[in-house]
């Protein structure tokens, strides 16, 4: 078992896709990279931390506030990264926030045969 980041904000249907993302498999923690407004919205799952994030700052404080809030919290070298949910602005913030941390990533995305790493 590894850990999961996942965006879970805006789109259609990408809150839906990031929940089976965590369904499909077993994680040990689940960390959602979440925009403030959608704080409260929804009942996070089980071994699941919620990281709130204002996304009108910049992509560079935003970076600097996940980077923040997962330091110290993975003990593996690599985690499962899930995009599908977001803007392109909340994901480079992820990628930057997680790399700077030293970890690895494998995509991870729902597709017809259930989850699976790209």
């Amino acid at each position: 078992m590894t850990d999961l980041i996942a965006s879970f904000s805006s789109g259609k249907g990408t809150a839906a896709h990031v929940l089976k993302v965590i369904e499909g498999m077993e994680w040990t923690n689940i960390f959602l990279i979440v925009p403030e407004e959608f704080e409260g919205q929804f009942t996070p799952p089980p071994n699941s931390e919620i990281i709130t994030v204002d996304t009108t700052k910049t992509i560079t404080d935003m970076a600097a506030h996940i980077h923040h809030a997962l330091n110290g919290k993975t003990k593996d070298f690599e985690v499962g990264l899930n995009l599908v949910s977001g803007s392109g602005r909340e994901h480079m913030a992820i990628l930057d926030a997680v790399l700077k941390l030293g970890m690895g990533i494998r995509l991870v995305a729902l597709t017809k045969e259930g989850v699976k790493t790209l």
